[in-house]
């Protein structure tokens, strides 16, 4: 169970890290917005699994993520925003080829169920312009 905020962020990395989109979607609300590094805007947990699930067969299989740097600020006793730098490797392009590192930040509006479990209930995946 996800017991603190900085915990999604972690289990975020180890869901990529093993290409896990039921794992990765569980860290979710039912009804979470998740917006990806090029604007798509998934709007329920389902969406979110469906995606990631394509993503890990297609784009990221062999990919490794890790995460440089989370910093988490919490609103009140349910309520959570986490910030996360992370470091992408291993990435190929539509035909196989390698496609380069990446990094960017990852940023989570987290809330405490009834059961105690932080959950994001909104993410937004940036990529670093390198040279920006």
């Amino acid at each position: 169970m996800i017991e603190s905020p900085a915990q999604v962020a972690t289990g975020f990395a180890e869901a990529w890290n093993a290409a896990d989109a039921d794992a990765l979607a569980d860290l979710f609300a039912e009804d979470a917005d998740f917006v990806n590094v090029v604007g798509f805007w998934w709007n329920t947990r389902s969406q979110i699994k469906h995606n990631h699930a394509y993503g890990f067969r297609r784009i990221f299989p062999r990919t490794v993520m890790t995460l440089d740097k989370v910093a988490v600020r919490e609103l009140g006793p349910d309520v959570a925003v986490v910030h996360a730098a992370w470091s992408l490797s291993g990435q190929v392009d539509p035909s196989g080829e390698p496609a380069g590192d990446r990094s960017g930040v990852l940023s989570f509006t987290l809330s405490r169920s009834a059961d105690g479990r932080w959950l994001a209930v909104s993410a937004q995946n940036t990529d670093r312009v390198p040279g920006a």
